[in-house]
């Protein structure tokens, strides 16, 4: 498996977190998630995001609502849920300690250098 390929299905992996991490912000339109995404180096296009967002809505971790737009059709912003607020707060537990084991090399060299 090439180094590409294996950081971007690290990225898909907590893309599900950083998404209702984004949206526990503010409610947003799609685009506007991507872009945020972009910030933080996640490049995420429409054909990703679309059906991760649909599956979040589904499952209840997501809502929208429609806005009407100055320029075109109506736009779907989207906000997260109770349920998705609890989901988030599981996902970065489960971040957190995925994070302390990966970094475990860092805490090792930290414990002998003392």
């Amino acid at each position: 498996m090439k180094v590409e390929n294996i950081k971007a299905q690290m990225r898909k992996g907590v893309l599900e977190l950083c998404v209702l991490g984004i949206l526990s912000e503010k409610t947003m339109y799609p685009s506007d998630i991507i872009q945020n995404l972009k910030t933080r180096q996640l490049i995420v296009v429409e054909g990703t995001l679309y059906p991760l967002l649909n599956r979040l809505k589904r499952d209840g971790y997501l809502s929208y609502h429609w806005k009407e737009s100055t320029s075109g059709p109506p736009r779907k912003y989207y906000a997260i849920t109770e349920k998705g607020q609890e989901l988030k707060s599981e996902l970065k537990k489960a971040w957190e300690k995925l994070s302390q084991a990966v970094n475990f090399q860092n805490t090792k060299k930290t414990t002998e250098n003392e």
